[in-house]
């Protein structure tokens, strides 16, 4: 497996992100190995927390909040997903499937020993995250899920894929400003077809585009700290694919993996709280399907936060780092 490492100079100087780089080495499934990155700030005996990123951000995105919760005393793991960040980025396309990534942070997790961890998953970090639990339930004391979900078919049958994939032929690139456009749409094809085909095939593909389109307002330097990792196309792969490896067609081969992970959450009895934005465009109604069906879910408080977008770490951070802190003090760990 062919990998490139980001050069540390793309990293000088980033505005909020004074923290210490740590490394993990990983099978990199493929007979070599993989250098994860990761933040690890706060007391190493404080109750840990673990925040885990999307696409196409990286342990940037939580710059906001990872301090909140070191003040408050807590431990804080911030992982880099493989192909993002200061982890390495295999250069292939087809390097990235869905159970490489799980089997990757499942070698981090194990790897770090981390152990009654409260997590907090966004976007993949959800996808990644939720399969993680279902995997390692006794490793997880809480979970806060925001703008994220577990994509399991939705009990379609294989053969109803057809029409899907047809529909999403027609589907045109669009530029990186018109995809929230295509989301707010009642009209046509879903917008996640979109999104999906903007990054993989778009020739205009720019993390600092995507971010600035569903990430809220940005200066040019807080643009540039997301386009970092990616100096060059032969970085961008891993952030090219991931949109391509959400299971939304129902002959997609993670479907039986993701409904295993969900029959060990639907018994999953510690403390499980949604924490969505009340703008998103891209999981909208995800929080309900989680609140439904986690049974650790069941009697709590979610929360809605009011205009946090998509990233709402970027937009809300403090604000969403101090409601998860009320949810863990309140809420002991079963």
């Amino acid at each position: 497996m062919k990998t490139v490492r980001t050069p540390d100079a793309q990293f000088e100087s980033l505005p909020d992100y004074p923290f210490a780089p740590h490394y993990t080495e990983v099978p990199d499934g493929d007979g070599g190995s993989l250098r994860i990155h990761y933040l690890d700030e706060g007391p190493a005996d404080g109750e840990t927390v673990l925040l885990m990123h999307g696409q196409p951000s990286w342990s940037y995105l939580y710059r906001f909040m990872l301090p909140v919760f070191v003040q408050a005393g807590y431990r804080v793991l911030v992982p880099d997903l493989v192909g993002f960040g200061k982890s390495d980025k295999p250069t292939e396309i087809d390097d990235y499937t869905y159970a490489r990534h799980v089997a990757w942070m499942s070698a981090w997790l194990e790897a770090v020993d981390v152990q009654d961890a409260n997590l907090f998953c966004q976007d993949w970090g959800g996808l990644i995250g939720l399969r993680l639990v279902a995997a390692y339930p006794d490793r997880f004391a809480r979970v806060v899920a925001a703008n994220t979900g577990l994509p399991d078919g939705g009990g379609l049958p294989a053969e109803a894929a057809k029409p899907m994939w047809d529909l999403y032929a027609t589907v045109p690139i669009v530029k990186a400003e018109d995809l929230g456009g295509h989301f707010a749409s009642k009209d046509g094809p879903p917008g996640f077809f979109f999104w999906r085909k903007y990054c993989a095939e778009s020739p205009d593909f720019n993390v600092g585009d995507v971010m600035a389109t569903v990430g809220g307002e940005m200066t040019p330097e807080i643009r540039a700290a997301y386009e970092a990792p990616f100096p060059s196309a032969e970085y961008e792969a891993g952030a090219r694919k991931f949109p391509s490896l959400v299971p939304i067609f129902p002959d997609d081969v993670e479907i039986p993996a993701n409904q295993e992970a969900w029959m060990v959450l639907e018994a999953f009895e510690k403390p499980f709280r949604t924490s969505f934005s009340d703008d998103d465009p891209v999981t909208a109604g995800m929080d309900a399907v989680l609140q439904k069906r986690v049974a650790g879910a069941q009697g709590v408080d979610h929360v809605t936060i009011k205009g946090g977008g998509h990233f709402l770490q970027e937009t809300k951070g403090p604000e969403v780092a101090n409601e998860m802190i009320a949810f863990m003090k309140s809420t002991p760990s079963k």
